[in-house]
């Protein structure tokens, strides 16, 4: 699939996708969600993709938040129009992907840009990375999922600072703050992310898919998230990778899993 606003590349079991609008310092419109959407999408039923990396074009940006004159002139209803559909075609969406996804941070991620860094399953950034949410300095609030996923990862405290101030912070506070795992010179940033890659690429996709169900169900309201832990890991016993993985374990064998159900 060809795509105007992005890049999506896949080779050796990774497809990194690259937001690719430079000139906008890679702002988020409806357009490029779209297209994240069908991309997101196309990695995750793919059977040879088993990680995702998401970044952004250029040295100057991950992606630097939403493109303000799309909704400048909006109502109430569609406002909240806006929220819930992006919410739903690409923050979330990403959240509940059964391929794990790397986020690498490559400079400004601000607003919507750190809004989708945190969807993630985790996040890498380089050392000129800046995070933040300005929305408040707009007369609004964050509307993808920021004021929900940022006390997550930095605590309510952190959290409520970041959003009131609008201030960014840089990437060694943001390793600090446990909303970035690793922090590393910027021309290392993406073998960096293909190294972590390469170490989850080892194991069983079908057991990570059912973790990565059963660690997001800790932060999903009204959900238990011990008993979504026992379902997937009953799930597992019924899957040719637990057999081959049990196997090569007893047999002292590197295991080759099919990633396959039965």
């Amino acid at each position: 699939m060809s795509y105007e606003n992005i890049l999506s590349e896949f080779s050796n079991g990774i497809t990194t996708i690259t937001v690719n609008r430079p000139s906008k310092l890679n702002a988020l419109n409806k357009f490029t969600i779209e297209e994240l959407h069908n991309a997101f999408a196309e990695a995750d039923k793919s059977k040879d993709t088993k990680v995702i990396i998401i970044t952004g074009s250029g040295e100057k940006a991950f992606v630097a938040g939403a493109d303000i004159s799309e909704f400048a002139n909006f109502n109430i209803k569609e406002g909240g129009r806006l929220a819930a559909k992006g919410q739903e075609l690409l923050f979330d969406f990403v959240e509940n992907l059964s391929t794990p996804v790397i986020a690498a941070v490559n400079g400004f991620a601000l607003g919507g840009g750190l809004e989708l860094a945190m969807a993630c399953h985790f996040r890498v950034a380089s050392i000129n990375a800046k995070m933040g949410l300005p929305e408040v300095s707009l007369g609004v609030i964050p509307g993808y999922g920021g004021t929900q996923r940022l006390p997550q990862l930095v605590g309510k405290g952190r959290a409520m600072e970041m959003v009131m101030t609008a201030g960014m912070i840089d990437s060694n506070l943001a390793l600090s703050y446990g909303l970035v795992n690793h922090v590393i010179e910027q021309e290392e940033l993406i073998p960096l992310a293909e190294k972590i890659a390469g170490k989850i690429m080892r194991n069983s996709s079908v057991a990570i898919s059912e973790a990565i169900k059963a660690v997001n169900a800790n932060y999903k309201y009204g959900t238990d998230g011990y008993k979504t832990e026992i379902e997937a890991f009953g799930n597992c016993f019924g899957t040719e990778d637990f057999k081959e993985g049990t196997t090569a374990f007893l047999e002292k064998r590197k295991a080759n899993f099919p990633g396959k159900q039965d």
